[in-house]
C-alpha cells in the first residue's frame, strides 16, 4: 500500500531515521515528518511540484499528504523525524486540523532564525533520543512540544497563503475554519454562500477574500483539494474513475477529469496507469539506506554546543574526506604584508624576521610607508637640491632579494622627489619602478584590520579568525610584519601592546605569523571546505587544515566584552581514495606551542623580559611538529583534538615527491 503507518519508539511519540534516499515512490503516512538535509542533495515531489532540497534545508511533509523522494546524489544523507500527530491534540486544540508550510530551499530563507530555532530543536532531539542520559523521555517530549508550537507560531501554513495573517489573529482564525471546513467536507456539497452565511459575509466579499488569501477562486480552491485527495484513492484501491469521481465530491466524472487535468497534466487514468504498481514492484523500487542515528550527530553539534544537556567534552566530530574529489575552488595564500616604517628596514634584526617570513611564508608584495621620510636622509644636498638615495637603495636591494615587490605609498610626497625617484632608479633595476609608486591597492583585493590597536591581536584568538577570514570568507587580511611603538602609545610592559604585527616590537612570531604560514602551505585547488576545516591540494599531495573555534567576528577582536569559553574539538578524519602512500607531517598550534602571549603570561607576565627568558621564549613559541607515515589504505583515519582557539595542520606528501 501507498499509505504507511508509522511506529513511534516506545512510549514516545516520534521516531528518528537516518538515511540515504535514491529513490522513494509516492507515499504517504499518518504522522507529521521533517526531513532535514545533513547532506547533498535530494528532489522532493509534492502534488504537482517538486523541491529541490540541499544540505541544511527543512521540509515538513503533513499527515496523509502524498509526496515522494528521488535523488541523483549518492552522497546524500537525510535525517527524518516522524512525528505522532496525536501529541500536539493533547495540548492545542484543533492540532490535527494545522498544517504547516517550510520554504529553507529559497534563497536567503534558510538564515532567518526561525529556521535556525528549528533546526536546534531537531538536534536537541536526537541527542535526546542517542544519548538516553536521565529523564530523556521528559525532555523529548519538552522539546517537541516546544518544537510544535515554534512551527504553529512560524510555520502555519495560511502564513504562506495569505500575506500579513500572521498579523491578524481575527482573519487567521475565520480562513483556518474555512479550510477546516473545506478539507473536512470536500466529498459533499459545498456551496459559497453556506460558508458566507457562517462567518456572516456577503458571498461576493467572501469570494474576492478568498481569491485574495488563496490565490484561486472559490471553486478552485475546493476542485484542488478534491483532484489531490483522489490521488490516494487512484493509487490504493481499485475502484473506477467514476466511483472515484463521486467519493471525492464531483458532481460528473467529466468534471473530475478535467480539473485532475489542469492540476496533475494528465487524466485520472494515466495518473493510475503511470504511478500504481503492486506490493513487489513498490519495494523493488525504494532505494533507501538506515543508518544509525548516532552517526548525525557531527552534523548536528553547532546548533546543540550550547544545549545544557550535550556532553560536548566526549563529542566526536566525524569528517569524511575523499582524495578523489575534483577541485571545487581556488585557494589564494597571503600575497600583501605591510612593513609599515620601512626605516626599521635598515636594522638587521628586523631584516632577519623578514627574511625568516619570506621562508616560511612567501609573500608577493609588500607595502612601504615613509620610504621619502627624514629617517632615510634622502635631502644631503644644499636647499634639496641633491637627494641621498644611498638608505633607500639599500632597503630596496634587499626587499628585492627577498622576491617581494614593493608598493610604495606617494601621499604628500613632492613631485620633484617622486621625479628624481624614478630618474634613479630605473637606471638601477631593470624594471619599471613608476609601478611601485601607488596608493590605490584595490586590484589586490585587500582587507586591512579595523584598527591598529586591540589587545588580541598578540593573542591566540588571532588564529581562528585570520584562517576563517582566508578560508571561508575570502578576505585578504594584510597585517604589519612587526609591531610599532609610537609616542601616543601607553606601555605597560615592553613586548605587548596590541599592535597588529605579526612579530611583537622585540622580534617574537605571534600566534597571526603562524596561522599565515598554515595557510601558505595549504595547496592552490581546494577540494573540501566545512565549517573550521578546509581540504586543498597541490603538486606535492594533500593539506588539511582544521581550525576552533569555526569563525571569530571582526567585532570581537575589537570589543571588550569576553568571549564564552571556547571547548576543544575532537575530529575523526576519515580519508578515502588513497592512491598511494603519504608521509604525514603534523602541526599543532595552540596556547602550548606557537603562543608566545601565553608563554609570557606563565612567566608571569613581567614588564620587562630579560635576555635569559627572551632566549626561552624564542625557543619555545613554535607549533609542535610530527611526522608519521601515511600507508595506502581503503580508509586512513586521523584522530586530532583541536584546542581552543588552535588549530592542527596535516600535509600529506607524496613518497615519491
Amino acid at each position: 500500500m501507498r499509505r504507511e503507518y508509522i511506529e513511534y519508539m516506545k512510549d514516545l511519540p516520534i521516531n528518528i531515521f537516518l538515511a540515504n534516499i535514491m529513490e522513494y515512490p509516492i507515499h504517504w503516512h499518518d504522522s507529521i515528518e521533517i526531513l532535514f538535509v545533513l547532506r547533498g542533495t535530494i528532489d522532493m515531489s509534492m502534488e504537482n511540484e517538486v523541491y529541490v532540497l540541499q544540505e541544511r534545508d527543512i521540509e515538513i511533509i503533513n499527515a496523509n499528504e502524498v509526496y515522494s523522494i528521488k535523488s541523483k546524489d549518492p552522497d546524500n544523507l537525510v535525517l527524518i523525524l516522524n512525528i505522532d500527530p496525536n501529541f500536539f491534540e493533547k495540548y492545542y486544540d484543533d492540532a490535527k486540523e494545522i498544517f504547516f508550510y517550510t520554504n529553507s530551499s529559497e534563497k536567503n530563507i534558510r538564515e532567518e532564525k526561525k529556521y535556525h530555532k528549528l533546526r536546534k530543536y531537531i538536534s536537541i532531539l536526537l541527542y535526546e533520543v542517542v544519548s538516553k542520559i536521565d529523564d530523556y523521555e521528559d525532555k523529548i517530549e519538552e522539546n517537541l512540544l516546544a518544537m510544535m508550537y515554534h512551527l504553529l507560531n512560524n510555520f502555519h501554513y495560511l502564513f504562506y497563503e495569505g500575506e500579513g495573517l500572521e498579523e491578524d489573529e481575527e482573519q487567521l482564525e475565520r480562513y483556518h475554519r474555512i479550510v477546516k471546513y473545506l478539507s473536512n467536507n470536500y466529498m459533499n456539497k459545498v456551496s459559497l454562500q453556506d460558508i458566507a452565511d457562517k462567518e456572516f459575509l456577503s458571498s461576493q466579499y467572501l469570494s474576492y477574500k478568498i481569491k485574495d488569501t488563496f490565490g484561486l477562486g472559490f471553486n478552485e480552491y475546493l476542485n484542488q483539494i478534491r483532484v489531490e485527495e483522489s490521488t490516494k484513492l487512484l493509487l490504493d484501491t481499485d475502484k473506477n474513475i467514476s466511483d472515484i469521481s463521486e467519493e471525492v465530491g464531483f458532481s460528473h466524472v467529466r468534471y473530475y477529469n478535467k480539473h485532475f487535468k489542469n492540476h496533475y497534466n494528465c487524466s485520472p487514468m494515466e495518473y493510475r496507469k503511470k504511478y500504481k504498481v503492486s506490493e513487489e514492484e513498490l519495494e523493488s523500487m525504494k532505494r533507501i539506506t538506515y543508518f544509525d542515528i548516532r552517526e548525525a550527530v557531527p552534523y548536528l553539534t553547532q546548533y546543540i554546543e550550547d544545549y545544557e544537556r550535550f556532553d560536548y567534552d566526549n563529542r566526536i566530530i566525524k569528517i569524511d574526506i575523499s582524495l578523489d574529489k575534483k577541485p571545487i575552488d581556488r585557494f589564494e595564500k597571503p600575497e600583501l604584508i605591510d612593513l609599515g616604517d620601512i626605516s626599521l628596514l635598515l636594522e638587521e634584526e628586523n631584516r632577519r624576521i623578514l627574511e625568516e617570513a619570506q621562508e616560511e611564508i612567501g609573500f608577493k608584495y609588500c607595502l612601504i610607508n615613509k620610504l621619502f621620510s627624514t629617517d632615510m636622509d634622502i635631502y644631503k644636498g644644499k636647499n634639496h637640491r641633491f637627494i641621498n638615495w644611498t638608505r633607500v637603495e639599500n632597503v630596496l636591494d634587499f626587499i628585492l632579494d627577498l622576491k617581494l615587490i614593493p608598493i610604495i605609498s606617494i601621499k604628500g610626497v613632492e613631485k620633484c622627489i617622486i621625479d628624481d625617484f624614478i630618474e634613479n632608479f630605473s637606471s638601477i633595476y631593470d624594471q619599471n619602478v613608476v609601478k611601485w609608486l601607488r596608493d590605490d591597492i584595490s586590484y589586490l583585493r585587500p582587507c586591512f584590520l579595523k584598527k591598529r590597536l586591540s589587545p588580541r591581536h598578540d593573542t591566540m584568538e588571532m588564529v581562528p579568525y585570520v584562517l576563517y577570514n582566508y578560508t571561508h570568507l575570502n578576505n585578504r587580511l594584510v597585517l604589519n610584519i612587526i609591531d610599532e611603538i609610537s609616542s601616543e602609545i601607553e606601555l605597560d610592559n615592553d613586548t605587548f601592546f596590541g599592535d597588529k604585527g605579526i612579530y611583537t616590537s622585540n622580534q617574537l612570531n605571534k600566534p597571526s605569523y603562524y596561522a599565515l604560514m598554515f595557510l601558505a602551505l595549504l595547496g592552490d585547488r581546494v577540494i573540501h571546505r566545512g565549517k573550521g576545516y578546509i581540504v586543498t591540494k597541490s603538486d606535492l599531495g594533500y593539506q588539511i587544515l582544521l581550525f576552533n573555534p569555526i569563525e571569530i567576528e571582526e567585532d570581537f577582536i575589537y570589543g571588550n566584552q569576553p568571549k564564552d569559553k571556547v571547548k576543544e574539538r575532537k575530529i575523526s578524519l576519515n580519508i578515502f581514495d588513497m592512491e598511494e602512500d603519504f608521509q604525514i607531517t603534523r602541526y599543532d598550534l595552540n596556547k602550548d606551542f606557537g603562543s608566545v602571549y601565553d608563554k609570557w603570561v606563565y612567566l608571569g607576565s613581567p614588564e620587562r623580559i630579560d635576555k635569559k627568558h627572551w632566549n626561552l621564549l624564542k625557543e619555545y613559541i613554535h607549533p609542535n611538529v610530527s611526522f608519521y607515515s601515511g600507508e595506502k589504505a581503503t580508509v586512513l583515519n586521523l584522530l586530532t583534538t583541536i584546542k581552543p582557539n588552535g588549530a592542527v595542520l596535516f600535509l600529506l606528501n607524496s613518497v615519491q615527491n
